[in-house]
């Protein structure tokens, strides 16, 4: 297939419809996946926009990151007129997205059984605190699964529980829910109908302890947390450089051992009978290595980074997010997409999906859309002509923002 063929190949999800009432990070990331994979996804959001544009601190990137790839809806769901929109939307949509409160849709007239009644093709996803059983009606967040789900634990040293550094439980809870809404999509062919699908933070953080769970199972001993953990290989560490930068190097398999002391002229450890082995390096740790920080530090950064590569073992520079903006693999094979903040039009650069599809990245087919910004293109697509639509904006039921 040449590249003309593949640019030209539809997008895997084009022509599947989406309606996404959701906030924060979770819900959010259900649709630009989806969005991202081709999906036409219309985020509904109150009059005045999604609170989440808002935050500040560390919630200030939400919206730019979890945003892109939609259309906006921006409508007053309380009145009937705006519920009545909604209702024509989720009739013709094959995906609904929401992550408010438990009983918060109900509320509204949007429960799950109400929308089946009239959509039975629905696939109706929620992206929820906890999956069914006594904890579903508690309120949770990304920091409440981490300390439930004993991720906080395994991150910091011991009695210093530390959330991991970004929302890694949302962002995952999403995915789930991404899977599960794709499972669905392909069994709707055979069953007939939609479905269902829950995904939860506290059940995903749960999964993603796992293998510490069955690490106690395995041994009887309770996984350490991460900092003070007996690492399955002896060289698994961040070591310290002439010029007094950090660099994390692995040695993770017997063969990346031998390679290794023949670099770095370790002939005394290569000729050792009981390092041979992976299990007899790490019960020789405690001498390996301080013989290693000493050797490190004889490279400069740039030295040891090119060496380590030369030979091909697991390396890392220490990078800040910050720093990833200029990465030299990210800027080349199109892993940062070209976005604009909707408030000043400012260019910004976030990462792309993190998959190539017959090689290719999915990209922008929606900039980050201002609040409304699509309210009259949907109504139109929805049937509503040109006077009942200007009569819905001048009473304040719906807002246009311009593009």
């Amino acid at each position: 297939m040449s590249q003309d063929d593949k640019a030209a190949t539809p997008l895997p999800l084009a022509g599947l419809k989406v309606v996404e009432f959701t906030h924060m990070v979770m819900g959010p990331t259900v649709g630009m996946v989806l969005g991202d994979l081709g999906a036409d996804v219309v985020k509904v959001e109150p009059i005045g926009g999604d609170n989440t544009r808002r935050l500040l601190g560390s919630g200030a990137g939400y919206f730019p990151m979890y945003g892109r790839n939609k259309r906006s809806l921006s409508v007053d769901l309380k009145s009937p007129e705006g519920k009545q929109i909604a209702f024509d939307m989720i009739d013709r949509a094959d995906v609904l997205i929401e992550n408010f409160r438990p009983g918060a849709m109900d509320a509204l007239g949007f429960g799950e059984a109400a929308l089946k009644a009239r959509n039975p093709g629905l696939i109706y996803c929620s992206a929820k605190g906890f999956l069914s059983g006594p904890y579903e009606h508690r309120a949770a967040l990304d920091e409440v699964a981490q300390m439930m789900g004993g991720l906080a634990y395994m991150t910091g040293p011991p009695g210093r529980p530390l959330r991991a550094g970004a929302s890694v439980i949302d962002v995952i809870g999403g995915l789930f829910g991404v899977i599960g809404v794709l499972a669905a999509l392909i069994q709707r062919g055979t069953l007939g109908r939609g479905q269902t699908v829950k995904s939860a933070l506290y059940e995903n953080c749960v999964f993603l302890v796992g293998q510490h769970m069955a690490q106690y199972v395995v041994t009887g001993t309770a996984a350490r947390p991460m900092p003070v953990r007996i690492s399955a290989w002896a060289i698994y560490d961040q070591f310290q450089t002439k010029d007094e930068q950090t660099v994390f190097a692995g040695v993770v398999t017997d063969g990346q051992w031998v390679g290794f002391c023949k670099a770095f002229g370790l002939d005394d450890f290569a000729a050792e009978e009981t390092l041979v082995k992976n299990n007899g390096r790490v019960q020789a740790r405690d001498r390996i290595i301080p013989r290693v920080q000493d050797l490190f530090r004889t490279f400069t950064k740039a030295e040891l980074l090119t060496k380590l590569e030369e030979i091909g073992l697991p390396f890392a520079p220490i990078n800040r997010p910050e720093d990833l903006f200029d990465d030299a693999h990210l800027t080349a094979s199109g892993g940062l997409l070209d976005l604009h903040l909707p408030d000043d039009q400012r260019p910004i650069r976030l990462p792309a999906l993190p998959v190539e599809i017959d090689g290719h990245r999915p990209a922008i087919q929606h900039d980050l859309a201002k609040p409304g910004q699509h309210t009259g293109e949907v109504l139109a697509e929805l049937g509503y002509d040109p006077a009942r639509i200007a009569d819905l904006l001048s009473r304040g039921l719906v807002v246009q923002a311009e593009g």
